[in-house]
């Protein structure tokens, strides 16, 4: 029995894990990797193909700041010794969580631990799941997420204490 093909936006931040993988290995040009690394698999669907352009220059720009937010919750752990997938994911996720304001907190986080269950090891989903919570907790407690739209911000809220 094969596996249900994945939707077409965990296609896109699967590809852009792929994009951001081949960008820190070739140290190529970001816009050398949008050329063979993007636009091929959606140049066919322009909605998607912005979606995966936009991602993957916002996971690029914002891996500083992705760092910084996972050094304070990966205890003993050295941020080079993560497994470059796992930091991939949580570079898309987090920069998903500050700058992509119409997708759920809750969306972001399900779908990192779904990429990271394909990529990563037998360890990445709940390892990528505990670094995002604390991550998505910090966030929230300093008032850095700005998400929009209708149900975002309830959902965002429901079920903290």
């Amino acid at each position: 029995m094969s596996q249900p093909r994945p939707s077409k936006r965990r296609q896109v931040r699967e590809r852009v894990l792929q994009a951001l993988y081949a960008f820190e290995a070739s140290e190529d040009s970001v816009e050398h990797v949008l050329r063979t690394v993007i636009r091929p698999t959606f140049e066919g669907d322009k909605t998607y193909l912005r979606f995966a352009e936009r991602l993957f220059l916002k996971s690029a720009d914002a891996r500083a700041e992705a760092d910084v937010l996972i050094d304070k919750h990966v205890q003993n752990w050295d941020l080079n010794r993560l497994a470059r997938t796992d930091r991939y994911v949580l570079w898309i996720a987090i920069a998903e969580l500050l700058y992509f304001d119409d997708i759920p907190p809750k969306v972001t986080l399900n779908e990192a631990v779904e990429v990271a269950r394909a990529f990563g090891t037998d360890n990445s989903p709940s390892f990528v799941n505990g670094v995002l919570d604390a991550v998505l907790r910090e966030l929230r407690d300093s008032d850095r997420m700005n998400k929009t739209g209708r149900g975002l911000v309830e959902s965002a809220t429901r079920g903290e204490g």
